[in-house]
C-alpha cells in the first residue's frame, strides 16, 4: 500500500509546487485580491439555477474520458457525434464532436469554466485524492471565504473548477455584495476528512450539479444588462473587470469577466468552446417574464423543448427551461 499523501505530495502529484502558486491562479478565477458544506441544495433551491452544459469539442473520445475519469461524470446517452453525461441520472454536461473545429483562443468570448458545485466538503476531500493520486495537473486553488475550490482544464483548454460551498447561513453580505475573497485553501483541513491512503471516488456523488458557469465576455456593462436586466438574475458583486449575479441570494450562478477578452466580438462558430448552457426556472411567471423581456428589447428566441432559447452579446446559446 502507498503511504497516505501529505499536502505537498498531493500538490506536487498535482503539478503545483506550492500552494500559494497556486492560489495565485485561482485568485484571477473569482477576480479577488490573493489573500462544513452546505451542499447543492442552496444553489439549486433558487427561482433560476443552473441546469446543464454543452461544449464543442475536437476529441470527442479523448474529452469524454477526461470528465468520466476526472470528474466522475458517467455517460447517460451517446449519439453518433455527442455524448451527454451526469451524476445520479441528471444530465450535467454534454459534448458535442466537432473535429474540424479550431480551438477557441482565451481572448475570445466564451467559457471561462465550468464549475461542479460537490454535495459536501467530504465529497470534495475524496476528489481531492482522486485527482492527486491519478496525477491530474490543477491549475489552481483558493478560499473563496462563501466555498473551497479547485481548479483544472480539460484537454482542449476548457475551465472547469469543482467546489464545496460553506453554508449559507456563514456568508457575509455588504451593502448588497456578497463578500468573496481568494485565500490560502486549508488543504489539510479538507484531507482530514477522508482517508487519504486510499482512493474511492471513482464515480461523481448523485448530488453533483453545476452550481455556476463563469463566462468571459467583451464587455462587463453589456452582458449585466442581457443577464440581470433581461434573463433576471440579480447583481451580487461587481467589479470594472467582472460581474458576479445570482438567484435566490445564492452568491453567484453566473459570473462574466474581461480579463483576457476585453472587446471581444460574436464567438465564431467555427470554434470549439461553450455551445450552450441552461438555465432552470422554476415558475411558469417568471419563463413568461423572460421571453417577454427579450422580445420588448428585441433579442431573439426560439422555442425549444421546455421553453425558449437565445443568445447573449457574444452568441453563446442560453436555453431557458421550465424546471
Amino acid at each position: 500500500m502507498s503511504p497516505a499523501p501529505t499536502r505537498r505530495t498531493l500538490l506536487r502529484l498535482a503539478g503545483a509546487s506550492c500552494l500559494a502558486a497556486a492560489a495565485t491562479a485561482a485568485a484571477r478565477a473569482e477576480g479577488a485580491p490573493v489573500a462544513g458544506a452546505a451542499g447543492p441544495s442552496h444553489a439549486h433551491a433558487t427561482p433560476i439555477r443552473i441546469g446543464a452544459a454543452g461544449l464543442k469539442v475536437r476529441d470527442l473520445e479523448r474529452v469524454s474520458a477526461y470528465y468520466r475519469d476526472v470528474i466522475g461524470l458517467a455517460v447517460l446517452t451517446r449519439g453518433e457525434a455527442s455524448v451527454t453525461m451526469g451524476a445520479g441520472g441528471v444530465p450535467l454536461l454534454t459534448l458535442e464532436a466537432h473535429p474540424q473545429a479550431a480551438l477557441e483562443r482565451p481572448t475570445a468570448a466564451g467559457l471561462f469554466h465550468t464549475a461542479f458545485l460537490m454535495p459536501s466538503r467530504v465529497d470534495l476531500a475524496r476528489w481531492l485524492v482522486h485527482v492527486a493520486r491519478n496525477r491530474t495537473p490543477l491549475t489552481g486553488f483558493a478560499d473563496h471565504s462563501v466555498s473551497e475550490a479547485v481548479y483544472l482544464q480539460d484537454p482542449e483548454g476548457n475551465g472547469i473548477e469543482v467546489y464545496a460551498d460553506r453554508p449559507a447561513e456563514r456568508w457575509r453580505w455588504e451593502a448588497g455584495s456578497v463578500v468573496m475573497g481568494t485565500h490560502q485553501l486549508d488543504v489539510d483541513d479538507i484531507l482530514s476528512l477522508t482517508d487519504t491512503r486510499v482512493s474511492n471516488y471513482s464515480t461523481a456523488p448523485d448530488g453533483l450539479r453545476i452550481g455556476h458557469i463563469h463566462l468571459r465576455v467583451g464587455d462587463v456593462a453589456a452582458g449585466d444588462r442581457f443577464y440581470r436586466d433581461l434573463v433576471g438574475f440579480e447583481a451580487t458583486r461587481r467589479s470594472d473587470s467582472a460581474s458576479f449575479l445570482s438567484s435566490g441570494r445564492y452568491h453567484h450562478h453566473l459570473a462574466m469577466n474581461i480579463w483576457n477578452s476585453a472587446g471581444a466580438g460574436v464567438r465564431s462558430e467555427a470554434d470549439t468552446g461553450l455551445s450552450w448552457f441552461s438555465l432552470q426556472v422554476a415558475r411558469e411567471d417568471v419563463l413568461a417574464a423572460q421571453q417577454e423581456r427579450l422580445g420588448m428589447s428585441g433579442v431573439a428566441s426560439a422555442s425549444v423543448a421546455g421553453g425558449i432559447e437565445s443568445r447573449d452579446p457574444w452568441g453563446t446559446r442560453v436555453r431557458l427551461l421550465r424546471a
